[in-house]
């Protein structure tokens, strides 16, 4: 473990690259089908995830760079509702074949559903009416930011509600040095609070958060995981670490974080998915950009974690790569 300096909410925006941020408007940065596990024993569902145009989370993690996709001033009241219309027009319009019976939502805006600042209270009735013929509906928020509100959106919609909250990392110097303002106390309420008003719980763990070694990287997501376990989450999403928001590219050169590689993603997938009572996934978003892989063995390697993510099991033996060496 490396020591890692205390970056606070000032130094962590005056690191961040130049970037076109979005405007606030009616139309959402993206809409997309996606098919997940529904539970441990292999089941599917069909998912429509809205990625929503709103305003910054309140929060400046260091490794976070989710803050490119919104915008500086307060959602505009209206404008979500109009953008979820669009994305549900559109994603009708792009399905293709016959949907599972079961369907999800997930409603993301890359801050805090529960804060006002990024999602108009006046919005959520109106929210509610739309997410109405969905069996789940996943949005994400801040564990510190739990409370009364969630519990109300919660009894107004039909199906079931999921929070998504970041654990990110247990590792008790690293944790607070990813400027969260949050502490593992601080999500174990939060997931109590949550479970005893009947809402499950998603959580997000980082592979390999600046500081820690490869083999460290591996070892600290596997101890999150337990703890997430513990907590009574539902889904665990592992996310691999990358660069883009500035903070973390001045840390990689000065020797304090590189990027897990694809061989402990897929060590994190094989070590837990059978035993994660929760279900285990990893996140394949930006799989191009671990090292580790080349074009022989990088589409093998991902359809494997793909379909592993999907029916909760891996093979116990890792494809061995003569082309990129991969150990």
């Amino acid at each position: 473990m490396q020591s890692l300096p205390q970056l606070d909410r000032r130094s962590i925006e005056s690191l961040r690259p130049s970037v076109l941020r979005p405007a606030a408007g009616a139309t959402p940065l993206d809409a997309v089908w996606e098919r997940e596990a529904a539970d441990k024993l292999g089941k599917q569902v069909d998912v429509q995830t809205i990625f929503l145009r709103g305003s910054e989370c309140q929060f400046r993690c260091l490794m976070c760079d989710l803050w490119k996709f919104t915008h500086e001033q307060a959602t505009p009241t209206g404008v979500l509702p109009a953008q979820i219309d669009t994305a549900m027009a559109q994603l009708q319009a792009d399905m293709q074949g016959t949907p599972t019976s079961e369907q999800w939502v997930k409603l993301y805006n890359a801050s805090n559903f529960f804060s006002t600042f990024n999602v108009p209270q006046d919005d959520l009735p109106r929210i509610a009416e739309q997410v109405a013929p969905f069996h789940r509906v996943v949005v994400e928020n801040h564990p510190r930011l739990i409370g009364r509100p969630v519990a109300e959106f919660a009894q107004q919609i039909n199906g079931q509600l999921e929070v998504a909250m970041g654990l990110e990392t247990i590792h008790p110097e690293v944790l607070p040095a990813l400027n969260k303002q949050m502490t593992t106390a601080d999500f174990q309420r939060a997931c109590q609070w949550l479970l005893s008003h009947q809402i499950d719980i998603r959580t997000f763990i980082l592979l390999r958060p600046p500081g820690l070694s490869e083999e460290e990287g591996v070892q600290w997501c596997s101890r999150s995981i337990d703890f997430a376990n513990e907590a009574g989450v539902r889904h665990i999403s592992v996310i691999p670490v990358r660069g883009g928001n500035g903070a973390l590219e001045m840390l990689q050169q000065r020797g304090m974080f590189t990027p897990p590689t694809a061989r402990s993603l897929e060590l994190v997938m094989q070590r837990h998915v059978a035993n994660s009572q929760a279900i285990l996934t990893v996140d394949l978003w930006d799989w191009d950009k671990l090292s580790g892989h080349c074009p022989a063995c990088s589409p093998l390697r991902r359809e494997a974690l793909y379909q592993a993510n999907l029916s909760q099991s891996f093979s116990s033996k890792l494809l061995q790569c003569a082309t990129c060496d991969s150990p």
